[in-house]
């Protein structure tokens, strides 16, 4: 049976005809996020949500998906346009890091979504995959990050994968077919409004094909 989130999203391509562009974010919320890291990754993702939705654009056509890795693996958002999403409950940090297990459920609803795309007759851009973690899967990642590369590799998929301090960036690397990239400290915030000012620039590109020049990362990039 069909949860009411996944009503509403399938209604929304009907009314709302614009081109899609997908992004899911996978976040580790494990134990060692708690205090400052998961207080500047909450405050860092609502002004992501509120960058997208001042967006007029962005807001009709930018698609955000949150799957959150810490102790369990949580679906906190299923895929919403920017204008429909309403509150957010803070993200809590505690326990392991089942990253792999994150992303293949990510990988399942990017390619359900692509289904649903087709299925309405809707535009979409190339769909987005960003991991964030400060440290290392701690389940069997090996496949999802062999099938996230992949996509990655065929260009069916832009991957990020951002390390915080503490990450393992050559196993965060593996997931995608460019080099994970170390934030600059706890630069959530600034990495979030890059991600909001890429958004809006791919979904006002005049074709879904489109080659979409993204904004510099030099605000929170170290590496």
């Amino acid at each position: 049976m069909a949860t009411r989130e996944m009503m509403i999203s399938n209604d929304d391509l009907i009314d709302n005809p614009s081109s899609r562009c997908a992004c899911m974010l996978v976040l580790d919320t494990s134990g060692s996020m708690d205090g400052e890291p998961i207080r500047e990754l909450n405050a860092g993702f609502q002004e992501f949500i509120k960058a997208v939705q001042e967006d007029e654009v962005a807001a009709y056509s930018v698609e955000v998906g949150v799957i959150t890795a810490g102790g369990s693996v949580r679906e906190e958002l299923p895929f919403t346009t920017g204008t429909n999403i309403k509150n957010v409950n803070p993200f809590d940090a505690d326990g392991m890091t089942p990253l792999g297990e994150a992303v293949n459920l990510a990988l399942r609803r990017l390619e359900e979504r692509k289904n649903d795309y087709k299925r309405t007759g809707v535009a979409y851009y190339q769909p987005w995959l960003v991991i964030i973690s400060d440290g290392e899967p701690t389940d069997s990642w090996q496949t999802a990050a062999q099938n996230a590369r992949a996509l990655a590799e065929k260009r069916k998929l832009v991957v990020l994968s951002i390390g915080v301090k503490g990450a393992d960036l050559s196993k965060l690397g593996q997931f995608s077919s460019k080099p994970a990239k170390q934030l600059d400290g706890l630069k959530f915030r600034e990495f979030f409004q890059w991600l909001s000012a890429s958004m809006s620039r791919v979904s006002s590109s005049n074709s879904t094909s489109a080659s979409v020049n993204l904004p510099k990362t030099d605000s929170w990039d170290c590496a």
